[in-house]
């Protein structure tokens, strides 16, 4: 997909950092050298095309909330069926068929563990399947950036606020009722108008500078991972998505993870539950290229970094979902 440069400085510059300001895209508009009408209209013919999934949060996982990665061997005859059965559940933000037996992956996302569990049950329920739940144990590397205009992942920009939040102490510890309000009001993205966070602050029963101030703690607090422009990866030509997937000794685990996710190539790095002897797997790292023979050789170059441990590559092939996280699902 062809996109001018302006567009392209607007997708590299501004997929974290988004400003904390009462008139962002004004402030957005001043970086890139055009007017605010013209980046409102660069976002909205982004959506159109589908490269702009949402401007919005990334909510680091299970700190607002539950999460957990979930995958089903699905015969390939009911494929296409036990995937939209997924899709039905309102806590699934994303799902994908993988080239492996274990053929179809989601993740799911609700108020609390109980949630997910029971969004699990029903799946299982209604498909008649088994459903491998891997809850996410630690995060090496969860910050999704995919560039356009060459390079590695977009870099972090200083989070720009109007000082509202000075002098306020922040709720979070855990995310207290105020915070969870708030993440679930801009669970379908901040809005591309003038003026978005009066907007929010209309729906979730706050001031304008609250809504500031809120997402300003949760960011600094590392709630928030990344707020700002939130692109499809297939789109901008990312169609090498590889999940790869490592069983490392428990108590190595850590060590190899930190390892990885300091490679500018890899990203995301986590560890998660084994469940022997179906997976054996507990370190799991993403590998986003535009195609196989750039992808491939980086594996190896992790596999001889780890000392061949046994691993699989999991190449995503269809997407059925992405969309944020929804917080609010019971």
């Amino acid at each position: 997909m062809q996109l001018g440069e302006t567009h392209l400085k607007l997708i590299d510059g501004w997929q974290r950092g988004f400003p904390l300001h009462s008139t962002p895209y004004a402030r957005i508009a001043l970086d890139l050298g055009v007017s605010e009408l013209t980046v409102l209209g660069m976002l909205r013919e982004l959506a159109r095309l589908g490269v702009l999934s949402r401007v919005g949060a990334v909510v680091a996982p299970n700190t607002a909330g539950a999460s957990t990665l979930a995958a089903m061997a699905v015969p390939r005859a009911r494929l296409e069926e036990v995937a939209q059965e997924v899709n039905a559940e309102p806590g699934v933000n994303h799902n994908y068929e993988r080239g492996h037996r274990f053929n179809l992956w989601f993740v799911v996302t609700g108020r609390n563990r109980k949630a997910v569990g029971d969004a699990i049950g029903r799946i299982a329920e209604r498909t008649g399947l088994d459903v491998l739940d891997l809850p996410l144990r630690t995060a090496y590397h969860i910050d999704l950036g995919f560039p356009v205009a060459g390079g590695n992942a977009p870099q972090a920009r200083p989070q720009v606020n109007s000082g509202a939040a000075a002098g306020k102490k922040p709720c979070i510890s855990d995310v207290c009722a105020e915070d969870l309000n708030l993440l679930q009001a801009i669970e379908d993205g901040i809005p591309v108008v003038a003026r978005p966070y009066a907007e929010i602050a209309s729906r979730a029963g706050m001031s304008e500078d609250d809504v500031i101030e809120r997402l300003d703690q949760l960011v600094q607090a590392g709630i928030v991972k990344r707020l700002g422009l939130v692109v499809r990866h297939r789109e901008l030509g990312y169609r090498a998505n590889a999940m790869v997937v490592w069983d490392i000794a428990d108590n190595e685990v850590d060590a190899v993870g930190e390892t990885f996710a300091r490679y500018p190539f890899v990203t995301l790095c986590y560890r998660r539950d084994r469940h022997r002897p179906r997976w054996p797997y507990n370190l799991f790292c993403m590998i986003h290229g535009r195609d196989r023979e750039t992808v491939m050789p980086q594996i190896e170059e992790l596999r001889a970094c780890a000392g061949d441990p046994p691993m699989d590559v999991l190449f995503s092939l269809r997407r059925f979902k992405q969309r944020g996280a929804r917080l609010s699902a019971a």
